[in-house]
């Protein structure tokens, strides 16, 4: 590598610490910092893991995905990561435990008398049912509208299948350590176009 010359700082190759990103999304090229998202993946395996047993029907990577799309919805990291985790694992999984008693197969023996409030509990289920549903549109529609190769980054990072870095990386023709960084980079501009599109910060029930 020749010397730099006086005055001049020499450029890093691709894959050094702090690299900008070579692709500029979203603006113009920045240090790759870490992002706290990052931190919580591991956090979020493990209680998807814990509340997903098997046989339990309920999948791991669909509790995963739900809690992902709930922090994109939030105005930066919560407070307290730990704690906010773990409850919304939970409440997606006794949500994923609901529509599973509900999907009942015909012929299913019947539970017994219903509860006088189980007709309060199932408008609940329904309207929380909507609510997902509708955010999960509102996500995928502003995947589409991200630049560069940001949308198949995040439609391999939401992929059921769980792919690895490496795979991702070799699927999209892309360093595996440019990957962390891009990732970083696109779901900021996510998180920015899911509030414009709607005025304020994305949450629950809001109207659109």
């Amino acid at each position: 590598m020749k010397p730099a010359a006086p005055g001049r700082r020499p450029q890093r190759p691709p894959g050094e610490a702090g690299y900008a990103d070579p692709h500029g999304i979203c603006g113009a090229p920045r240090p790759a910092t870490p992002t706290p998202y990052a931190r919580l993946g591991p956090l979020l395996t493990a209680e998807a893991a814990a509340e997903a047993p098997p046989g339990a029907g309920i999948e791991a990577a669909d509790l995963e995905q739900a809690v992902w799309l709930r922090l994109l919805e939030l105005d930066g990291p919560p407070a307290e990561p730990g704690h906010w985790v773990r409850g919304a694992v939970r409440d997606e999984a006794r949500a994923a435990a609901r529509r599973i008693r509900r999907e009942r197969p015909c012929g299913a023996p019947d539970a017994g008398p219903s509860d006088p409030g189980d007709g309060a509990a199932a408008t609940g289920n329904v309207e929380d049912h909507v609510l997902a549903a509708e955010r999960q549109r509102a996500v995928l529609a502003a995947v589409r509208l991200l630049p560069g190769r940001c949308p198949q980054i995040v439609a391999a990072l939401m992929n059921r299948a769980d792919p690895t870095y490496a795979e991702i990386a070799r699927e999209l023709g892309i360093s595996q350590g440019s990957l962390g960084p891009l990732r970083s980079r696109c779901l900021g501009c996510l998180r920015s176009i899911l509030n414009s599109r709607v005025g304020s910060p994305v949450r629950r029930g809001n109207a659109r």
